[in-house]
């Protein structure tokens, strides 16, 4: 190590994913630590081994070792300050001293010790907190980190209940991240103001709003995971591009998005979401057990080449005879991939089964793949499989993927079955299981 240009050494330990080992080495090291001031990453985890050795033996306070790290830096650009997952699943029983502050990382008496001397060329702050001990304690950081840190490009905040009081624009942010977070701001109004020319904007889990709207002009790709409280949701993004929506049963839902390309929908009851056309969508993921009426009340676009589907449940006897494979291409006649998860492949073989296969466009329609997930393998699906071959005559790639507890009688007679009868089809299969990965097992024709 001693023979290695000094250069390489600092690109060495900028990439250490623990701080607590650079700690350790500027100990071990004369030449580390006469480097040290040079390094421009700063990230620091406390684990849940190092909490629990914190209760109960002499150990240095997690904030002690990072304000030392931060001490005698003269150029950090990155700062990543936080606490494992894993702790995430302790309760308030499981401390000792219900008010500790130790791992109360958002404590802006804390944050203002170390930030003057990293403000000046901070680029990027990741402060993950310890829930058990910043839920009750409201924290001014944002505030903190807004009048000091005008070079700061990327900011995440997590597990913690922040206020927007005295919160300042800044021009330069280009990233925000809020996770399971408190905050005082419920329409995200100030949000909105402070960060003008944000372009990366992740919501995940923020309480607190009552009818919010994100209103970005440069804003390009959104992901927002809305609470389960029924919300008016909007979003006003003329340039974005992609956007990730998980929400529950909103009240209501306005997009504003005419440029959106890609848009991944998760929503429990679909009677409060109807939106203009989003006339530039290229790729579509939806997941509602409400799908029925979320497709035919909502104008997604004409330009949908990709789609994929989950109808999350079966389909109730009401609309079972309403949602077909049909239903799927007249509402998305552009399509050119379809996705389907296990329980909406079963829920249009059940159509099939009653209707057979109504409202298909025939040799009219894009329809070139499909990739399924099947539950149970039996002649039902072979005919149904011969049924959309037979009606989707540009359709050329067939991915199946077989529940693994099928019997392998069952799924080879599937397979040969489907294979001898439609050579003109490229097939794939593979194995499918609950919480697992997919396994394909075979290509080809």
């Amino acid at each position: 190590m001693d023979d290695l240009p000094s250069e390489l050494v600092v690109k060495i330990l900028n990439r250490l994913n623990d701080s607590a080992d650079l700690a350790r080495s500027r100990v071990a090291s004369k030449r580390f630590n006469s480097l040290w001031r040079e390094v421009q990453t700063v990230n620091l985890l406390c684990t849940l081994s190092r909490y629990s050795k914190s209760r109960s033996t002499s150990v240095t306070p997690f904030k002690t070792v990072f304000r030392n790290l931060i001490e005698d830096s003269r150029n950090v650009r990155v700062v990543s300050l936080g606490v494992d997952k894993a702790l995430s699943g302790m309760s308030f029983d499981d401390l000792i001293e219900d008010d500790s502050d130790e791992l109360y990382l958002t404590d802006i008496e804390f944050v203002r010790v170390w930030l003057p001397r990293v403000r000046d060329e901070l680029e990027m702050l990741s402060i993950s907190d310890f829930w058990i001990q910043s839920c009750w304690r409201r924290s001014d950081v944002l505030a903190l980190v807004s009048s000091n840190c005008s070079k700061l490009v990327k900011l995440e905040v997590k597990n913690a209940w922040l206020s927007v009081v005295g919160l300042t624009q800044m021009p330069n942010l280009r990233h925000l991240t809020l996770e399971f977070i408190r905050l005082d701001d419920e329409n995200l109004e100030k949000v909105n103001d402070c960060f003008p020319f944000l372009q990366v904007l992740n919501l995940i889990g923020v309480g607190g709003l009552k009818e919010p709207k994100i209103h970005f002009l440069h804003l390009k790709s959104c992901h927002w995971t809305v609470s389960n409280a029924p919300l008016s949701l909007a979003i006003v993004a003329p340039n974005l591009l992609e956007l990730r929506l998980k929400c529950n049963k909103p009240k209501s839902l306005v997009l504003e998005t005419p440029k959106l390309v890609k848009f991944y929908l998760s929503v429990e009851n679909a009677e409060g979401v109807s939106f203009s056309e989003l006339g530039e969508l290229d790729t579509l993921e939806v997941i509602s057990p409400d799908l029925y009426r979320l497709i035919t009340n909502t104008r997604f676009g004409n330009k949908i080449r990709k789609l994929a589907v989950d109808s999350v449940k079966s389909i109730e006897d009401s609309d079972r005879l309403k949602f077909g494979l049909g239903t799927l291409l007249e509402a998305f006649p552009g399509i050119a991939s379809l996705t389907l998860s296990h329980v909406t492949w079963s829920n249009i073989k059940t159509h099939f089964q009653s209707e057979g296969l109504v409202h298909m466009k025939g040799t009219d329609t894009a329809l070139k793949q499909i990739t399924a997930r099947v539950q149970t393998s039996d002649y039902t699906d072979v005919s149904f499989i011969r049924s959309i071959l037979n009606n989707c005559r540009g359709l050329t790639d067939m991915r199946l993927m077989i529940h693994q507890d099928t019997e392998t009688r069952v799924r080879d007679l599937l397979i040969s079955a489907c294979t001898m009868s439609n050579p003109r089809v490229r097939w794939s299969w593979g194995t499918w299981a609950e919480g697992g990965e997919d396994i394909w097992v075979s290509n080809g024709t």
